[in-house]
């Protein structure tokens, strides 16, 4: 029976970068070697490591061990957990995480990067090393299989003999002999005698399944007892195993006994089925993109929707029931039809709740998105000489997953020009009467339809007479043009400009919040800024919830029906005389409660008609969007109803004022209003033509 590995490595490498974001998020909270902290990190490395040995991944394997073996230190208290040594460990983190790229995608780390991380860590070890232990260090395989070190400076065994000879069903456990020897060979020379004295005698007692063979190895090299062990820790409870010293059972070279007629002596100069890399190749077709492919699922999130099966699947039986009644018996049509009226309803509300249901089962906590951020600012706030502190909160509130997936980049650099741009250094912090330590805050959580997240920080704020004096050199704005502050702020979303005085690896180029807000507005969002100079600045984004089903509002407008997002919607109404104001030059406005609203005729918007004189009593849609309200132009409010969102731009082109468009009942295409683009078009800010 042939086994499909790639599902398993599929799931070992998922786990795998799961535990690198575990290891990391916990070296960097690690304060003064917790012992809890350290054995968390340990076994993430300790679960990494097994698995890359039973899968046949040596090179990542032979990594961890040395990042294994100096955290074990650690949590012995044989090695302090300085500033450098935990900067070591998170560089060793990403270099597994290269590692692990490399394995899904068939590829390779560099090697260079590689083997100067596990120089670094070696050298770490050896100032860790008692004085008995000293000649004495762990052996750390290298990406060719071999042991670099010689092993004769020492007076310990030269190599090791291991009797190993496994239970008939250890391969049914998923276990492979030969993976455990790819490791062995890690760690230094390998030859094999294979004992062939349990196979059956004739094919029809030779069962498949079971193992009929038994080993002796002879591994030469600095490896210690331990290590082996380690290599065989997995299958512990399913052989017989012995090591000992090559010198206590004779020469390494001798002939193998006649129990053992078959030799092995694996080449790693040449490639082969056992190498390493032959997994790597056989599952990343499957394993490519798991990242985004993958994930998990809270179970009573699975129950509720099986409920929701059950539920439909009783109503369906109430209405074939139904069928068959009035097939039967015409004569009782008026009452079962108010048994189907009763029937559809519970259809409706069966189907709303399970597309609930569908949708909860996408939404996945924004703190997928937010672990990468502590790092992020750890080595920036390191590399610029600052003191940041971040605080992240509502981390667990949730947001569907395609908007989670695009949502990474642009907090990437909101929250890095926090740290640049917005956070002073602590000489400046501390003369302006404020702490060294400079706070950024990341924040999500809900309003009404939409989650919100804030990216505040408690720096010097934006200077407004900069940024306008900038955009006026840029060409942004005109010498006479004025603009008020809150205008002036929102000039640092505009492509090209940049407030920094010289380029440097993080800024100073002038691209990247034109980008931020093109991508938050792609995701049906928009971005806010707010600053005050001296006290810091706040970034707000607003992104709806899911980007698949809304609730929307029919419009009837001329002979087409349009959809308006239910949430956008504050309320409709019938124009008042007395309450329309005419302004020579602009939009008529509506008083409304001592505000007043523009209005904005659909039809003449969208090029449906020309501009008409308002009714006396037209119909108004009140919406608001980006905090402004507009009052819209409608001939008739048809209804409310689910739509899904079909987006324009893959099969025509984006048309302003529209966030996409839906296929109704009767099969009509109807296009899906934005509100905060309509409020754009009319104000003259997107004159663009649908």
């Amino acid at each position: 029976m042939s086994i499909d590995m790639a599902q398993f490595i599929d799931a070992f490498l998922e786990e795998s970068f799961e535990g690198l974001e575990r290891m990391e998020t916990e070296l960097l909270a690690l304060d003064d070697g917790d012992p809890e902290t350290l054995n968390t990190i340990f076994r993430c490395a300790h679960s990494i490591k097994g698995g890359a040995g039973t899968f046949g991944f040596g090179a990542i394997s032979g990594f961890t061990h040395g990042v294994e073996t100096l955290l074990d230190r650690m949590r012995n208290g044989e090695q302090e957990a300085a500033p450098d040594t935990v900067n070591l460990l998170l560089r060793a983190v990403d270099t597994l995480r290269a590692q692990l790229h490399a394995a899904r995608d068939g590829g390779e780390a560099d090697p260079a990067e590689v083997a100067e991380v596990r120089a670094l860590i070696e050298a770490h070890l050896g100032d860790a090393v008692p004085a008995s232990e000293a000649g004495n260090p762990p052996a750390v395989g290298g990406d060719n299989g071999t042991d670099s070190s010689s092993g004769g400076d020492h007076g310990g065994p030269r190599g090791w003999r291991i009797h190993f000879r496994p239970y008939a069903d250890l391969m049914r456990t998923g276990n492979d002999p030969l993976r455990m020897f790819e490791v062995l060979e890690e760690l230094g020379r390998l030859t094999v005698h294979c004992d062939t004295d349990r196979l059956p005698d004739s094919v029809d007692a030779f069962d498949p399944e079971d193992c009929h063979l038994a080993w002796t190895l002879e591994l030469e090299g600095d490896a210690t007892r331990d290590q082996i062990q380690e290599v065989f820790e997995w299958v512990e409870d399913e052989c017989d195993l012995e090591i000992e010293p090559l010198e206590s059972g004779g020469e390494s070279g001798g002939e193998p006994t006649a129990d053992a007629p078959a030799l092995i002596t694996p080449e790693t100069d040449a490639p082969s089925d056992s190498q390493p890399e032959t997994p790597a190749a056989r599952g990343a077709s499957g394993a490519r993109g798991s990242e985004s492919s993958s994930m998990r699922v809270n179970t009573g999130k699975i129950d509720a929707l099986i409920d929701m099966v059950g539920e439909l699947v009783i109503t369906q039986s109430m209405l074939t029931d139904i069928s068959e009644q009035l097939e039967e018996d015409p004569s009782q049509m008026e009452a079962q039809i108010e048994r189907l009226r009763t029937g559809l309803g519970e259809l409706e509300r069966n189907t709303r709740e399970l597309q609930e249901s569908v949708m909860s089962i996408r939404m996945v906590p924004i703190a997928q998105v937010f672990n990468r951020f502590p790092r992020l600012v750890h080595d920036i706030s390191g590399q610029l000489g600052k003191q940041i502190e971040l605080t992240l909160k509502g981390e667990y509130t949730e947001v569907d997953k395609t908007v989670m997936e695009h949502l990474g980049d642009p907090l990437v650099h909101l929250v890095r020009n926090a740290v640049d741009h917005g956070i002073e250094m602590p000489e400046e912090r501390a003369a302006a009467g404020k702490p060294e330590t400079g706070q950024v805050t990341l924040e999500a959580f809900h309003r009404g339809g939409n989650v919100v997240i804030e990216i505040r920080d408690d720096g010097k704020g934006m200077d407004a007479d900069r940024i306008l004096a900038k955009a006026r050199d840029a060409g942004l704005v005109g010498p006479n043009q004025h603009l008020d502050r809150h205008e002036v702020l929102q000039l640092i979303f505009e492509p090209g400009l940049s407030t920094a005085d010289q380029v440097s690896d993080l800024s100073g180029r002038g691209v990247g919040m034109d980008v931020v807000k093109k991508n938050i507005r792609g995701l049906g969002g928009n971005v806010e800024l707010e600053s005050e100079p001296g006290k810091g600045s706040r970034l707000t984004i607003r992104l709806p919830l899911t980007l698949s089903i809304m609730d929307g509002q029919l419009l009837k407008i001329g002979e087409e029906t349009f959809v308006i997002p239910l949430i956008a919607i504050v309320e409709s109404l019938q124009t008042l005389p007395e309450s329309v104001k005419q302004v020579f030059g602009k939009l008529p406005l509506y008083r409304l409660r001592d505000e007043y609203i523009p209005i904005v005729d659909l039809a003449a918007l969208f090029g449906r008609t020309e501009p008409s004189p308002l009714p006396e009593r037209a119909l108004l849609v009140v919406a608001e969007a980006d905090d402004q309200r507009v009052a819209l132009r409608v001939d008739d409010l048809l209804g409310q109803q689910q739509v899904v969102i079909k987006t324009l731009e893959t099969n025509f082109r984006k048309v302003p004022g529209t966030a996409g468009a839906t296929i109704l009942g009767d099969g009509q295409v109807a296009l899906i209003l934005d509100v905060a683009g309509i409020a754009r078009m009319a104000s003259g800010r997107d004159t663009r033509a649908a």
